[in-house]
């Protein structure tokens, strides 16, 4: 049987993927929408966005999180350099989409 991460991972490789994300911490579980996934330097991250607003995010806001395939989960990532270059990755992808 297919462990959650796993389930997990399927939903956020899927490009036509719609369906909520849901993770748990240890206040229970939240719902996420996925923004982006986000190939950088070697690494894969994913934009998911609270479906219910969380205390300090804006409601426009997504959180970015590090896709850790070898120890199976995903790691929120808080350091402010790696976030500004997922995101600038991210623009520029949205950018050359509205180009096309």
């Amino acid at each position: 049987m297919e462990n959650r991460f796993d389930e997990i991972l399927d939903l956020l490789l899927d490009e036509d993927n719609n369906d909520i994300i849901i993770l748990a911490n240890e206040n229970g579980n939240i719902e996420f929408e996925q923004i982006a996934l986000i190939p950088q330097k070697e690494k894969l991250y994913v934009i998911l966005k609270p479906v219910v607003p969380i205390d300090g995010l804006g409601e426009d806001e997504g959180l970015v999180f590090f896709i850790n395939e070898e120890e199976k989960n995903l790691m929120l990532v808080t350091d402010e350099q790696i976030i500004d270059e997922v995101f600038d990755v991210y623009f520029s992808l949205v950018e050359e989409d509205e180009d096309e």
